[in-house]
């Protein structure tokens, strides 16, 4: 929906309007997800202690590929 006012058009839907923009966004989710998945799979037993967890309750997280939330 387009809305006009003293500004001009304002696009309330940025991925139509933007498709480059919109994959960008996704771009960024993915490389959070990755970043995070390694980082996840790098940690330690003593790590995961530290944080009152074990391995197994972040094995199925960090196995996940990047592009599934």
């Amino acid at each position: 929906m387009s809305v006009c006012n003293s500004e001009g058009m304002t696009n309330h839907h940025p991925s139509i309007a933007h498709p480059a923009s919109y994959v960008a966004e996704i771009l960024r989710k993915w490389r959070y997800r990755y970043q995070y998945r390694v980082e996840l799979a790098r940690m330690s037993d003593q790590d995961f202690h530290d944080v009152g967890a074990s391995w197994s309750d972040y094995e199925y997280e960090a196995n996940k590929p990047f592009w599934r939330a």
